[in-house]
């Protein structure tokens, strides 16, 4: 079969979940036994999110081959379990530094460079795909961020509009539409999805499907009157309404034949309807999950969609013990000494929250403190991580000014500027009484003489050994994400895992004997570059910090081990 493409569009107002609805449809084919993949195409000029702000963008989500990608990416992957790369997401910045380099190099032979063809040749060509080696694919999903009529979306659309007729009915567009319910007239209105159609057939696009986006349950007379005036089949105009939970969302689509319709389109047989078991097992389990555990999030961005891949893998490792995860944001800017007992006032467990920079950090370092000393189950992811170390250097190995490299530079940088450059480039005359900070969290080598921001970390997925007799290992032998590791003699000694990684700062392993005579144990180690990439301290409940994300890991399917442990250490501690 040859590959097909369905293109996912949204209009009236942004936010209306066409990255969960562009999941849902993945699912549902991949449930019909076709490989699938999922790619988003935003129109903003960042080459990537990577250097956006949370409150921007919210979270950035990282790729196992290294790239910073938008949020939707990881709906995708807990949604399909398929691994994205680089190549499923697109920024109009990477589209336009691609044609403006070949244009430097000399590649177009002193042709004058257009929006038309240029620069939508080169979007249709990320839209089909054809870079990819070796890959067979069945389905190729795209999403394009943002709304019809949006300035920056013109070129996607035009580059939209020429494959449809390069494909015929190897080509799909699904729409998705807000249908808004107006209280004081007591009505549900169509006229915004009509203008929306009207504007999408006006740059040449006839919508095959619509999604109507709604808060109120849509009747048959309704969605007949949208199916005749935007002159669409009345089987292809399905609703999205309001779910308890997002995961409810393709077993909707497929009640209403939404994977139905667009095979019809293509001209495949449908089929019988695949039952997908696993997935009703998992929305079982989550409505008979009533009991509550409560766990905070310690950060410092009061954003839900800042911390979306931690939400969700607390949440799906709740439905996994049988339990309904309570997230309760506390924003550690406000954290002290004296309101951290209030603050963490019935919290089964805390996630002390990954970020970049100073603020926050010792509201961080203070709540760390409290659950080390109160036994309550903790983690801490990346910065967070760092915390937790930076807390038991200062109060346990009694280094009061340790830090790390990342914060003394800021705070020096913000203070004496020019004295901060000054120690950068002056080496320590001998017999000084300059004394070396202890910077707990350091830069790592590689990163000393880099000045570029974007793409520049750590990036990606790297390989991590986990001794045996951590709590760590016994997470992971449970879970098909680790291999066994044997010594010469035939002996288990750990298991081998690939995390996600994206930071600049590591573990200094200077200080590494001193942490584990005091109790704070290094239990994941980089093979390669010997890094440290797991600490817990074994007495404690569950102390346990990661430098690697290992909430991109997790899928409706397949939660993530780490996170499984946890919210089992937090029900016992409930």
């Amino acid at each position: 079969m040859d590959t097909k493409y369905i293109f996912v569009t949204g209009g009236v107002v942004s936010s209306l979940g066409k990255g969960i609805i562009s999941a849902s449809i993945g699912k549902l084919l991949q449930a019909r036994g076709y490989k699938v993949t999922i790619q988003k195409f935003d129109p903003y000029i960042n080459i990537d999110p990577g250097t956006l702000n949370p409150y921007e963008h919210g979270e950035c989500y990282v790729t196992d081959d290294g790239f910073e990608t938008d949020l939707d990416l990881g709906h995708y992957e807990r949604f399909t379990g398929i691994h994205t790369t680089r190549n499923n997401s697109i920024t109009t910045g990477r589209i336009y530094k691609t044609v403006i380099d070949r244009e430097r190099r000399g590649d177009y032979l002193g042709k004058t460079i257009q929006v038309v063809p240029h620069i939508t040749d080169e979007i249709k060509h990320r839209m089909l795909r054809k870079d990819e080696k070796n890959e067979q694919l069945d389905f190729v999903i795209t999403e394009v961020g943002g709304t019809i009529g949006d300035i920056e979306s013109a070129p996607f659309m035009e580059a939209i509009r020429q494959l449809r007729w390069q494909l015929g009915r190897d080509a799909v567009c699904v729409h998705l539409t807000y249908v808004p319910y107006l209280k004081a007239a007591d009505e549900l209105k169509t006229k915004p999805t009509q203008h929306s159609v009207k504007e999408l057939q006006g740059m040449g696009i006839q919508p095959d499907i619509l999604v109507l986006r709604t808060e109120r349950h849509l009747d048959d007379h309704l969605r007949m009157k949208v199916a005749s005036f935007c002159n669409v089949d009345l089987e292809c105009v399905v609703q999205s309404e309001d779910m308890p939970s997002i995961y409810q969302v393709p077993v909707s689509m497929q009640q209403q034949g939404l994977d139905a319709a667009i095979m019809r389109k293509i001209g495949i047989p449908v089929g019988e309807t695949p039952a997908m078991k696993s997935w009703h097992d998992f929305l079982n389990k989550q409505r008979n999950a009533t009991r509550e555990v409560h766990v905070a999030l310690v950060g410092k961005y009061d954003l839900q969609d800042a911390y979306k891949s931690i939400r969700e893998s607390l949440n799906l490792a709740g439905i996994y013990n049988d339990v309904k995860v309570r997230i309760h944001f506390v924003n550690s800017e406000e954290v002290t000494a004296e309101n951290v007992a209030e603050k963490l006032n019935g919290m089964a467990g805390i996630i002390v929250c990954p970020g970049f920079g100073q603020r926050g950090i010792e509201g961080k370092i203070i709540a760390a403190e409290y659950t080390r000393t109160h036994d309550i189950p903790t983690f801490g992811i990346c910065l967070g991580m760092q915390m937790m170390v930076i807390e038991f250097a200062r109060n346990v190995l009694g280094y009061k000014d340790a830090n790390s490299a990342e914060m003394r530079a800021t705070n020096q940088q913000q203070a004496h500027p020019q004295q901060a450059l000054q120690q950068q480039t002056l080496p320590v005359m001998e017999g000084s009484s300059y004394q070396e900070p202890v910077n707990v969290i350091d830069f790592m080598e590689e990163q000393k003489n880099i000045t570029q921001m974007g793409g520049t970390m750590r990036l990606g997925a790297y390989d991590c050994k986990v001794l045996k007799g951590s709590k760590s290992f016994d997470a992971y032998s449970q879970s098909e994400l680790s291999t066994p590791l044997h010594n010469r003699e035939g002996l288990l000694e750990g298991l081998l895992i690939s995390e996600r990684h994206r930071h600049r700062y590591e573990f200094n392993n200077a200080y590494k004997d001193e942490y584990e005579r005091a109790g704070m144990q290094c239990v994941g180690i980089n093979p390669t570059a010997n890094l440290v990439e797991i600490v817990e301290i074994p007495e404690k409940r569950w102390y346990i910090g990661t430098q690697y994300h290992p909430e991109y890991s997790s899928t409706v399917l397949h939660p993530h081990p780490l996170f499984l442990s946890f919210i089992k250490a937090c029900i016992k501690n409930k």
